[in-house]
């Protein structure tokens, strides 16, 4: 049985960032969505309140919180922005955590000070565009020439990639082809290199204040003690990775949940047609009570994964679980948050439609909702027929 009542310390870190939500980071949402803008001055104030040092130990500058308080603050902001909440995610899941997890130390005294101020970005290069979901699949490759990888290839869809804060940039690449299970490795970039280069940022239908950008690698050099981890061990590492990064955003998720939730509530009760608020028709005052179920549902599974995670048992199959009933929880909620808005909740200055175009890709990132099903039937048993 999991306990869902939060500590005193962290109800007060939940309170602060939901404070921080509400007067910072919601009054400018619209803007940097309608713009397509990286929202730095918001990012400079997390750095300030230490939100991406959170999971980390306080000897390489974090908070010594835990991975389970990222979440609570990844939740918060999801609720009014999911961009600032996915650039938290990815700056500490994917960007530093690596790090801690498998850095040497020399790697996390130079690197994990950096990324826990905010004043530095780290990004993870995984994704290419034949190498998705068959990560397995990666092509970009490194070789060692005179003490130094050489890093060419390419990658797709990758967050915080290209601010004027990133500076690392973590890649996976072949570092031995002929090995049948230890072909993968994971090098560090320092960003700039010569030969990284950023290409033209996407144009997303949701995220738009997210930094998002495909990546070329043309004969990027940079020293051999950049490995991270055990030569060839990459593939293992990054799954762990993705692992935890699936409880992380499914507490996004579900910050889009509650967040249609309370726009919906706010809208039933103050909208009046024919006479009545509309949240005194049934049919409305169900929807959102629907509402509320799958985002209770969802928050109770993202819980249940990070305490298995922190007390050290197996959480594989929760996290999937977690990632896939919150992400459906965000789109269907987003789709019935728009519904009760009626028209106005087609407009893009509606923060519901905004939620309706952001919600959607977390159906697919860090784990299609088909790939979290195929991993929770091998994981029951069910034999995968291969």
């Amino acid at each position: 049985m999991i306990d869902t009542d939060l500590s005193p310390e962290q109800e007060m870190l939940r309170r602060t960032v939901a404070d921080f939500a509400r007067h910072v980071v919601a009054p400018v949402a619209a803007h940097h969505d309608s713009t397509k803008t990286f929202p730095y001055e918001v990012v400079r104030q997390m750095g300030e309140m230490g939100l991406f040092a959170l999971p980390f130990p306080e000897l390489y500058g974090g908070m010594g919180g835990d991975y389970f308080t990222l979440c609570l603050a990844i939740e918060e902001l999801a609720r009014v922005d999911q961009s600032v909440a996915i650039t938290l995610e990815a700056a500490c899941s994917l960007g530093a955590m690596p790090v801690f997890r498998f850095g040497t130390a020399r790697q996390k005294e130079y690197w994990l000070p950096r990324l826990c101020s905010g004043e530095s970005l780290g990004a993870f290069g995984l994704t290419e565009s034949d190498a998705g979901s068959d990560a397995g699949g990666t092509r970009t490759t490194a070789r060692l020439e005179s003490g130094e990888w050489v890093i060419n290839g390419s990658k797709s869809f990758i967050t915080n990639s290209g601010t004027t804060l990133t500076r690392l940039v973590t890649v996976t690449a072949v570092t031995d082809a002929e090995s049948s299970r230890h072909r993968i490795s994971t090098i560090l970039i320092e960003v700039p290199s010569e030969g990284f280069v950023v290409d033209a940022a996407y144009d997303k239908v949701g995220w738009h204040a997210s930094d998002t950008h495909p990546l070329s690698l043309q004969n990027v050099r940079v020293p051999e003690e950049n490995l991270l981890g055990e030569r060839g061990h990459g593939y293992a590492n990054f799954l762990s990775i993705l692992d935890e990064g699936r409880i992380a955003i499914a507490a996004l998720a579900v910050g889009a949940a509650q967040g249609c939730v309370d726009e919906s509530v706010a809208y039933a009760n103050s909208r009046v047609a024919f006479g009545r608020s509309i949240g005194r028709n049934q049919a409305i005052a169900f929807k959102i009570a629907d509402m509320e179920v799958r985002t209770h549902v969802a928050r109770c599974a993202y819980y249940d994964a990070a305490a298995r995670m922190l007390s050290g048992r197996s959480f594989k199959k929760e996290a999937s679980i977690a990632k896939l009933v919150a992400s459906n929880a965000a789109m269907d909620n987003a789709r019935d948050a728009t519904q009760i808005f009626g028209g106005s909740g087609f407009m893009n200055e509606s923060p519901v439609a905004r939620h309706y175009r952001d919600s959607k890709i977390l159906e697919i990132g860090e784990g299609t909702s088909e790939m979290q099903r195929m991993l929770i039937a091998r994981l029951v048993g069910v034999e995968s027929g291969e």
